[in-house]
């Protein structure tokens, strides 16, 4: 019996470089195989050219937005109709990733109930897997091993941003403790959001 292919994806971020930090393996992975688009809203003129080349190294198409509020989510939804949204954790400890995840939760039922998509919604990692909840509930986890290098490659694309010192390191160390609960050297988290009340039937994004 042949593996599923993965499904179209629509990224909802609330910066440049998250994309590649949270799931960027995951999104390479499925963009080898179905449309992926990442939306982040404009910052400067530097960081933007930042994401133009973070998406073409993970092989995504780009959607750079004045804004990511309810409205702009709700357009993309409907423009888009991806298989599955990921965004930011609803308790993320940084306050820009909470309002991106709370965009998408208030856009979310209208365009379900008029087309019937996205099907699946997961929210990524955060900053050393905490919340302001505590560690994230992962109950998705993907092997990231064959797609990690790129999404380092792209990471790095924002030079603008502490990558070497910061973020770098940070991605490499989640990726290696994720893959160690699964038995692969990277790997990374995702938990499913209900939908209208229904959960993901599949244990895959």
């Amino acid at each position: 019996m042949s593996a599923p292919v993965p499904g179209s994806i629509l990224g909802l971020f609330a910066h440049p470089d998250d994309a590649e930090l949270w799931c960027g393996a995951t999104l390479a992975h499925h963009a080898a195989h179905a449309t992926v688009t990442v939306a982040v809203p404009h910052r400067d003129a530097e960081r933007d050219a930042e994401a133009v080349v973070g998406a073409a190294i993970l092989g995504t198409e780009l959607r750079q937005l004045p804004a990511l509020d309810a409205t702009a989510v709700y357009d993309l939804l409907m423009q888009i109709r991806p298989e599955i949204v990921i965004t930011h954790p609803v308790n993320d400890v940084h306050p820009e990733h909470r309002s991106v995840a709370a965009a998408v939760l208030a856009a979310l039922p209208e365009p379900v109930i008029v087309t019937g998509f996205p099907r699946k919604v997961f929210t990524c990692d955060t900053y050393n897997s905490l919340t302001l909840d505590g560690p994230v509930r992962a109950d998705t986890i993907i092997d990231a091993t064959a797609t990690f290098p790129a999404k380092m490659q792209a990471l790095y694309a924002h030079a603008s941003q502490p990558i070497t010192s910061h973020f770098g390191p940070m991605a490499e160390n989640l990726g290696k403790l994720w893959g160690a609960r699964i038995g692969t050297a990277y790997a990374e988290a995702f938990t499913a959001v209900p939908i209208l009340g229904r959960l993901p039937a599949a244990t895959h994004l």
